[in-house]
């Protein structure tokens, strides 16, 4: 992988997307998606959160909170805020309002729902006093 090669390619991408197909929602939340995995090889995590952040609220907007796409674009938003280190803000979007929406639309024992948990409990690793909250996950 060469994301200093890729980075420009996959913005022109991005650009083109929005300029010639702006009807093309989903598309384009995928090739910002693309974008944000360049931008986290190249270790530029404050500029994936910011872009992730938008491809969640993209996905709500569209498709609404119980949908798949949104609930996985909301795994990759807490994932960012772990790895840039707000764990209290991930742990409050896991817990208030990711993982209760995923166990009602896709069910406690579904792959999302337990990769959420996952994600929860990182984001506890560091905070022993959220150990109920991580019992509970």
């Amino acid at each position: 992988s060469r994301p200093e090669e890729a980075l420009p390619v996959v913005k022109t991408y991005v650009a083109w997307r929005h300029r010639y197909w702006p009807s093309g929602k989903h598309d384009i939340l995928i090739a910002q998606n693309n974008l944000a995995i360049c931008l986290s090889d190249l270790g530029r995590h404050d500029e994936v959160l910011v872009l992730k952040r938008e491809i969640y609220a993209g996905f709500v907007a569209m498709c609404g909170e119980s949908h798949h796409d949104t609930m996985g674009a909301g795994l990759n938003l807490a994932m960012s805020m772990n790895a840039t280190g707000l764990n209290e803000e991930a742990k409050s979007f896991l817990h208030d309002r990711l993982l209760p929406m995923a166990r009602r639309s896709v069910g406690a024992d579904n792959q999302l729902t337990l990769m959420l948990g996952r994600i929860l409990a990182v984001a506890h690793i560091d905070n022993p006093e959220g150990r109920d909250d991580l019992l509970e996950a």
